[in-house]
């Protein structure tokens, strides 16, 4: 194929922007993907975490709730949950009444409730505050992800790590190389003379100058892709759900703005997705998916409710298949932060600081870490962080993922003890 033709098909075919999509920029392919990529199981007892990001920043206090604290009480009327409406966890804690299937995960010790969790000087910031977040960087700016640079440290393997979801999030981007954003559904090979020609156009050629064999891989890697989570995609059941987006607010207390929405597909479909990868051993370490919609400024209980509820049962249900996987998975749960004590007059709460943190999954050791945050020892209004999320971070890095945190995260932190 003549290289004009074989430019333009690549172009106009979209193949330039997805590959640049996909593998978080146009000069960094997948160079070393592996072709194979469907024959290369993962090792049996190889652990996989599965990151959920709830965007919006969760209210922690009303999720794992202090009902019987009457700084509480006094702070939320109107939101405040009785201690006989929670789900009863111990040391004057309950959890939300919409988690009901964690409150079991609970009891047989595969939940563990990490409290108190933030950073210094914390940002209200959505954004801002969830790119410390997603890098690990609370204190400058940074450009890479902290999972992105664990790649980094992997190996360029585009299905190290998996995004469900059209976007790659930035804590899937590395340095020198990415994980990859899978669309749901997004994956139909053609068949036969076509599918023969469109790989034909992903072949590497010497002659071609370095955007178009960019542009090339990209193509390359995409099939390849494809070619491993096709068949996985194509035996989900059809849903009408969509994605919950976060809806735009702003606060004038905190000069806010719109919040992030959740992945592409509904939770339940975003996991339904990991779990049948995980049945089917994909080489796939770490899954980032997400939910959108808990800016509740306004309306917070009804809402958040249902946020939670969709949220649990997505999870459990999750857990339950891949219970007696061949790779035993750990789920983490965060938000970018929580809600201030006190409630607004919108019956919401507005961005706050600290929240809870959810790890569950069987190899985990369930329980409380990290200490309680004071209702009335505060810092303007917020809660003060007991638990610096890069110890979460340095404990999945270190037990999940086998890599060294120093070399992720810049320095060590203590770890936990949830698994």
């Amino acid at each position: 194929m003549d290289l004009w033709t074989r430019r333009k098909f690549l172009i106009a075919s979209g193949v330039v922007g997805a590959g640049a999509l996909a593998a978080g920029g146009a000069v960094i392919g997948w160079q070393d993907l592996a072709h194979g990529a469907a024959t290369r199981p993962l090792a049996g007892g190889t652990p996989v975490l599965v990151l959920v990001t709830l965007y919006g920043g969760n209210d922690g206090l009303n999720t794992v709730i202090p009902a019987g604290d009457s700084a509480y009480q006094d702070a939320r009327p109107d939101l405040a949950y009785t201690p006989g409406q929670v789900l009863d966890v111990g040391e004057g804690l309950g959890l939300n009444p919409a988690l009901k299937g964690l409150h079991s995960l609970w009891g047989a010790k595969e939940l563990a409730i990490v409290r108190g969790v933030g950073y210094p000087q914390p940002s209200h910031s959505h954004f801002q505050s969830m790119d410390i977040w997603q890098t690990a960087s609370p204190s400058a700016p940074a450009t890479t992800g902290w999972l992105g640079r664990w790649l980094d440290a992997h190996g360029r393997d585009p299905l190290a790590a998996v995004s469900l979801g059209g976007t790659l999030p930035p804590l899937l981007a590395g340095a020198t190389t990415s994980g990859s954003a899978l669309p749901l559904g997004a994956f139909h090979l053609p068949k036969g003379r076509t599918l023969a020609s469109f790989t034909a156009l992903g072949a590497a050629a010497s002659d071609d100058p370095a955007t178009l064999a960019a542009a090339a891989t990209a193509d390359r890697d995409l099939l390849t892709v494809a070619h491993t989570f096709g068949p996985v995609l194509d035996g989900l059941p059809t849903s009408n759900s969509t994605a919950t987006s976060t809806p735009t607010s702003t606060s004038a207390s905190t000069g806010g703005a719109a919040s992030g929405s959740g992945g592409e597909g509904s939770l339940a479909q975003q996991l339904d997705v990991v779990a049948a990868c995980v049945a089917a051993k994909a080489p796939t370490r770490v899954y980032a998916v997400s939910l959108g919609g808990f800016d509740t400024h306004a309306g917070e209980k009804a809402t958040q409710e249902q946020l939670l509820g969709e949220f649990d049962q997505a999870v459990s249900g999750f857990l339950g298949k891949v219970a007696h996987s061949a790779n035993p998975v750990v789920l983490a749960a965060y938000s970018e932060f929580g809600r201030r004590v006190q409630a607004n007059a919108n019956q919401g709460t507005d961005h706050g600081t600290a929240a809870p943190l959810f790890v569950a999954g069987a190899p985990v050791r369930g329980g409380f870490y990290g200490a309680q945050p004071s209702l009335t020892d505060l810092d303007a209004g917020d809660l003060k962080f007991t638990t610096d999320f890069r110890s979460v971070y340095a404990t999945l890095l270190d037990r999940v993922l086998a890599a060294d945190p120093k070399q992720v995260l810049g320095q060590d932190f203590p770890r936990l003890g949830f698994v």
